[in-house]
């Protein structure tokens, strides 16, 4: 065959993919930078950023960061678990003193998203035909995590818009149905997109119906401390691990240690006992391997030596709690400007959902310069004090 007949259609690989759709939150950053106007205001992209509109490095990663240029010997490979003294330092700060180590399967992984997708392909292994039960909205990147592990997703209501409450009895109705060994995916706190979290009664009857029926808690834990605290936050994967036999959490550090681009996450793997904890420990590192190999190093570096040294540690949660209290007080801010808005101050950590239709978000958009998500999602922590005023504004008017 020749280079021309080499070149056919017929004959070319890539010509068979499929085109797919461009990200949306990537084209609303697009447009924001392409806007000229000088008061506009960004709330679509979801990073934390300070009264200045900067997403900030913490001086206690600074500081750990001086300490591991000054330390560090080599760049050699720590294995596919990733740094293991990081994962023993996370472990109780992520579920708690009350949790045997022993009882405990897992490793670093890239970032929160590394955690999920390790996390579910473990499922696909243990149980290809388990489905994936998550209430509706979620975080857009659940659906096509687990679609890759070749799983399931099945949704049911969680928010109710028009008031901003929870749905718990539809969502308790749907998983009522759901058969034994299907798993139900779970935010830890600060729901992703709604900011409307599960109260510990909730909680509670969550556990009881995963342990009743035999079902398994994923729980995405990817905000913790932003919403009451770090104690606080993890309340719920507490009554889960006292209910429940096995569990999977999917824990990052990305946005309570400022650590984005540096993608530093960890999945944590409840186990009835000892032995079934190791048997996942070796199902984690075969899919790690295969995935991805090694975990990159230097976030979770930072991680382990700000956990290791309490005067870091103590600054890194002097850092985290004035993170939170300042998205509060954007909450506060805007419920003392528009008591429609009062709903604000009961949810939690960046993300809520505003009931707005298509052209309300278009409006605000092209007549305001305020940029959010088309389906309403607003990231509290895009705001500044002199933008609560316009943002108040802007919203009455499309209203």
């Amino acid at each position: 065959m020749d280079h021309a007949d080499s070149t056919r259609p017929a004959s070319r690989t890539l010509t068979r993919l499929t085109a797919q759709p461009p990200d949306a939150i990537l084209e609303l950053i697009s447009l924001h930078a392409q806007d000229e106007r000088e008061r506009k205001i960004d709330l679509g992209v979801g990073v934390y950023r300070d009264e200045a509109g900067v997403t900030p490095v913490f001086a206690a990663v600074k500081a750990a960061e001086d300490r591991l240029l000054r330390s560090q010997t080599t760049k050699s490979y720590l294995g596919p678990e990733g740094d293991i003294e990081f994962f023993r330092r996370l472990l109780p700060l992520a579920l708690g003193s009350d949790v045997a180590a022993e009882r405990v399967a897992g490793m670093q992984t890239p970032g929160g998203t590394g955690a999920l997708r390790i996390g579910a392909e473990l499922i696909a292994a243990a149980n290809p035909n388990a489905r994936v039960h998550v209430g509706a909205p979620t975080w857009p990147n659940h659906a096509p995590i687990f679609a890759a592990a070749r799983l399931e997703l099945v949704e049911h209501p969680y928010l109710d818009p028009a008031n901003q409450t929870v749905r718990f009895g539809d969502m308790m109705a749907a998983l009522e149905k759901a058969a034994a060994r299907d798993v139900v995916l779970l935010h830890g706190c600060c729901h992703n997109p709604t900011g409307a979290d599960l109260d510990a009664v909730q909680w509670q009857a969550v556990a009881r119906l995963c342990a009743e029926r035999g079902l398994l808690p994923f729980i995405d834990f990817a905000y913790h401390g932003l919403g009451d605290g770090l104690e606080a936050d993890r309340q719920g994967l507490a009554c889960v691990a006292r209910h429940c036999p096995e569990a999977i959490v999917a824990y990052s550090c990305d946005k309570n240690f400022g650590l984005y681009r540096e993608r530093v996450g960890a999945l944590f793997v409840l186990a009835a006992d000892r032995s079934d904890a190791a048997l996942a420990q070796s199902n984690l590192l075969s899919l790690a391997r295969a995935n991805w190999s090694m975990p990159p190093d230097h976030g979770a570096a930072i991680v382990r030596l700000i956990l290791e040294r309490e005067e870091l540690s103590a600054l890194w949660r002097e850092e985290l709690e004035n993170m939170r209290r300042r998205i509060a007080a954007m909450r506060e801010g805007l419920a003392r400007l528009d008591p429609a808005l009062a709903f604000l101050t009961r949810q939690k950590g960046m993300f809520s959902t505003l009931d707005l239709t298509p052209r309300q978000v278009a409006a605000l958009r092209e007549e305001h310069a305020v940029y959010v998500a088309g389906t309403g999602r607003i990231n509290i922590a895009g705001l500044a004090p002199h933008d609560l005023q316009a943002f108040a504004a802007a919203l009455a008017a499309v209203r």
